[in-house]
């Protein structure tokens, strides 16, 4: 989020002149204290904020928070990050077939760690779970670094986090991914296969983009908009993003909170089935 931030906004800042961008970072929570403070923010267009689905969705659904996504004034959405399956280079498990069978041969004890319930990882994990009828340990952590730091030590037998942030760790030969759960393969993994290209229907990843207060008047909102739209078609930030290895998604705010709203009527009829262990 805080590079999401960092490396579109110069290129909004050229549409707006006016305009001076400076981030903030409030990491703690999962992001919860980041997304309270967009929506308890006052609507002048002083306050901007990045928002993540679909942690800034299931934040609401697992806990009491001070926010209704709902109520965000969307933006325009910039990256979408597949999340994938990964596990160490030379450790004992190299597809996603035998992933599966080792968690058929011993149900509940294969550990998969993620960044922690309602993260994009562990809803990916969720899905394999549904999609194949297995069931996985889960093992939460606060953030990919320790996840990471667990697969290469072998303390958990996969990590599930997402492509951008293991490309680094795979050309180095230090990591494999088992499969990536975008619609299509992202071109920074072209060599990965998705979880569809397997045969399975599942799907998860991290879409990252800009909102902004509720109510904020249209004549700030408007130019905001414009502005992001502009900054997403430019080839100067598309090859900065790809400098970078960032998968891009540029969505209208009007597609954007499409995504957002769905996104809550999905997750929380998942949320009443619970499939994960109290």
């Amino acid at each position: 989020m805080d590079i999401l931030a960092r490396t579109i906004l110069p290129f909004v800042q050229q549409r707006l002149p006016r305009a001076t961008f400076v981030v903030v970072n409030r990491p703690t929570a999962g992001g919860q204290q980041a997304f309270e403070g967009i929506a308890q923010a006052a609507p002048d267009g002083f306050t901007l904020g990045a928002a993540q689905a679909p942690n800034s969705i299931t934040l609401p659904i697992e806990r009491q928070v001070r926010y209704r996504v709902q109520d965000f004034t969307f933006l325009g959405n910039v990256i979408e990050d597949p999340c994938g399956l990964w596990v160490k280079a030379d450790g004992p498990i190299s597809s996603v077939a035998e992933l599966i069978a080792a968690a058929k041969a011993r149900p509940g004890q294969v550990t998969i760690g993620t960044a922690g319930v309602g993260s994009d990882d562990h809803l990916l994990v969720l899905a394999l779970q549904e999609a194949t009828g297995t069931e996985f340990s889960h093992v939460p952590f606060n953030g990919t670094p320790p996840i990471v730091t667990g697969v290469l030590s072998r303390s958990i037998d996969v990590g599930s986090f997402n492509m951008s942030e293991g490309l680094g760790l795979m050309r180095d030969g230090l990591v494999r991914a088992l499969a990536q759960g975008g619609a299509e393969r992202w071109a920074g993994t072209a060599s990965v296969p998705t979880f569809r290209d397997l045969g399975f229907a599942v799907l998860g990843g991290s879409t990252r983009g800009l909102v902004a207060p509720p109510n904020l008047p249209a004549d700030m909102r408007d130019p905001l908009r414009t502005a992001i739209a502009a900054a997403n078609a430019d080839p100067a930030w598309i090859a900065e993003a790809a400098r970078l290895n960032l998968p891009l998604r540029p969505m209208t705010a009007n597609a954007q909170e499409r995504l957002f709203l769905d996104e809550d009527a999905r997750l929380r009829a998942v949320w009443a089935r619970k499939p994960w262990r109290d």
